[in-house]
C-alpha cells in the first residue's frame, strides 16, 4: 500500500475515533466530552467578560485569537465526527457557532457584534452533546426544561446588556459602563423601572419595550417549567412517545403497556 493509499484509511480512522469520542458512551468518551464542556464554559465566561477586558490591548487580541483557534478545532472535529457533513451544516446551531467564530477572527470589524457571542451558552446547553454528557443521568424532563429555561433567560440578559452597551455607550451619559448597561437591562426586564437610567429617543424606547416583553415571556416560561407536572423520558415501543407520567402503566397516545423503571422500588 502506497502513501497515497494510506491517506483515505488514515482519514477514516480519525473520523471513527472522533465519532467515538463525541458520540460514544465509553468512560473515555464521557471524560473527553466533560473536558470539552469545561473549556466551552471557560470560553463563555471570556465572552461575558470581553467588554470589560477590551481595554487591555494586545493581550486581549491574543486571547481572542486563541479562543478562535480552539473553537475552530472543535467545530472541525464535530464536523468530522458527524456522519454527514452536509446535514451537519444544515443545523442552525452550527451557523450560530460559525458566526461566533467570525467575530473572533475579525474582532476589529465585527467587535460591535461581539455581544452575540454569549449565545454560545444557549447553543451549548441546548445541544444533544451537552445532555449526552452532563444530563445523561436525568430521566425526567423537568431538569432539562428548567435548565434550558434558566440558560435562555441568562443568555438574553447578557445579549441585551451587550446590545445596550454597544449601542448607547458614549452616546448617552446614563450609560457610562458595562455595569450601567446590565443594571438598565435587569430593571427593564423585571419591569421595576426605577427611572434613573432611561435610553433616549425612539430607538431607546423600542429597545426598552423589547427587553420588557421578551424578559416577561422568559420569566413566564421559567415559571411554567417549574410548575409543570413531573414527567419522565421513556420511549413507547409501539408509537415512540417519549414523555410519560412517572407512574404511567399505559401509553396515553396508543395504550401500549409500559414498564417504566422505578428507582425508588429498588
Amino acid at each position: 500500500m502506497t502513501a497515497t493509499d494510506r491517506l483515505p484509511h488514515r482519514g477514516l480512522r480519525i473520523r471513527a475515533r472522533l465519532r467515538a469520542l463525541y458520540h460514544g458512551a465509553s468512560r473515555t468518551a464521557v471524560r473527553f466530552r466533560l473536558a470539552v464542556l469545561t473549556i466551552d464554559l471557560i470560553i463563555v465566561a471570556f465572552f461575558i467578560a470581553a467588554p470589560l477586558l477590551k481595554h487591555v490591548g494586545l493581550a486581549f487580541y491574543i486571547v481572542d485569537y486563541l479562543v478562535a483557534a480552539i473553537l475552530a478545532c472543535d467545530l472541525a472535529a464535530r464536523a468530522l465526527a458527524y456522519s454527514n457533513i452536509r446535514d451537519w451544516l444544515k443545523r442552525p446551531i452550527v451557523w450560530v457557532d460559525l458566526f461566533i467564530l467570525a467575530t473572533l477572527l475579525f474582532p476589529a470589524w465585527l467587535f460591535n457584534l461581539g455581544f452575540l457571542r454569549v449565545i454560545r451558552l444557549w447553543t451549548l446547553v441546548s445541544s444533544d452533546f451537552f445532555w449526552r454528557t452532563v444530563g445523561r443521568k436525568y430521566d425526567d424532563t423537568r431538569v432539562e426544561d428548567t435548565t434550558k429555561a434558566v440558560v435562555a433567560l441568562v443568555t438574553f440578559v447578557f445579549v441585551a446588556t451587550g446590545f445596550v452597551y454597544t449601542g448607547f455607550m458614549g452616546r448617552y451619559e446614563g450609560i457610562s459602563g458595562w455595569v450601567d448597561a446590565l443594571y438598565f437591562t435587569v430593571t427593564s426586564l423585571t419591569t421595576t423601572g426605577y427611572g434613573d437610567i432611561l435610553l433616549p429617543g425612539i430607538w431607546g424606547r423600542l429597545v426598552s419595550i423589547v427587553i420588557m416583553l421578551v424578559g416577561v415571556t422568559l420569566f413566564v416560561r421559567l415559571g411554567q417549567t417549574l410548575l409543570r407536572p413531573h414527567k419522565v423520558r421513556y420511549p413507547c415501543e409501539k408509537c415512540g412517545l417519549q414523555v410519560h407520567d412517572p407512574d404511567a402503566v399505559h401509553c396515553k397516545a396508543c395504550g401500549n403497556l409500559l414498564c417504566i423503571p422505578d428507582e425508588g422500588a429498588a
